[in-house]
């Protein structure tokens, strides 16, 4: 990442949304970087909350054996099948096999999702994760994902939508919070015109982000294109003003 990039954007977002929280970003590779390494949990654990701690500014190298819960080997990349009872688990559940999450109407459907899903070669065994101002020369993310509430969103949405006309330049695809900003975003990072994904509206990944908050992920090539558009897009506008007013107030709200 170049240095001037990195802090130009640190930059501009104080400026434009003052007191939001920086981006974190991940990186996939074969090798260890110096990194601490997000130690195995005992037992089931979302990723999502271990991105607490990133969020606060400390890097992590996640492995296979750094994540337990199945969607999250899952939609990592680090298994490529479902469980046998994964038709059952998102739907009713089976009696005396699994309990049902209730996400979708029946099994029918799950498989049906199944059928859909497109599959994403894993390219390292390593995520590394940083928050976008730990970044260092050496480093080039894949994706950046912000943890934002609606004022903050409001401003990446429409950045997202400035240079083109199609009016889909941000998908909500359904699916776990960590398909949100990991799976669906390197999708998008192999199209021309790369997406940015909405998400985190899994109610199972809920409980691990704070009241209000949404995922904003895109690829980092694309992402570098949105920071040379922001200071002649609508940031710079009247309009802007008072919403970046209402950023302000709501960051002071939820700091108490």
């Amino acid at each position: 990442m170049d240095p001037a990039i990195r802090d130009r954007f640190v930059t501009a977002w104080q400026k434009y949304c003052p007191g939001a929280e920086l981006p974190i970003t991940f990186e996939t590779s074969d090798e260890y970087t110096a990194a601490e390494r997000a130690k195995p949990p005992k037992g089931w654990r979302c990723i999502i909350c271990d991105l607490a701690r990133v969020r606060r500014g400390k890097s992590l190298v996640f492995d296979r054996s750094s994540v337990t819960c199945s969607g999250g080997l899952f939609y990592l990349g680090y298994d490529t099948q479902r469980s046998e009872h994964f038709r059952y688990f998102l739907a009713q559940g089976k009696p005396g096999v699994v309990e049902g999450e209730r996400y979708k109407k029946s099994p029918e459907i799950v498989d049906e999702v199944n059928a859909r899903h497109q599959s994403l070669p894993l390219p390292g065994k390593y995520y590394t994760f940083k928050r976008w101002d730990m970044l260092a020369e050496a480093d080039n993310p894949d994706v950046v994902i912000f943890f934002a509430r609606p004022e903050v969103l409001a401003s990446l949405f429409t950045l997202a939508n400035f240079d083109q006309s199609d009016p889909n330049g941000v998908i909500a695809p359904f699916g776990s919070g960590c398909s949100s900003i990991i799976h669906y975003p390197r999708l998008e990072q192999k199209r021309d015109h790369p997406r940015a994904v909405l998400g985190m509206f899994d109610p199972s990944a809920r409980p691990c982000v704070p009241v209000d908050v949404l995922t904003f992920a895109i690829p980092a090539k694309r992402f570098l294109t949105l920071i040379s558009y922001m200071d002649e897009s609508f940031l710079i506008t009247k309009t802007w003003d008072k919403v970046k007013d209402k950023v302000s107030r709501s960051n002071a709200l939820h700091s108490q």
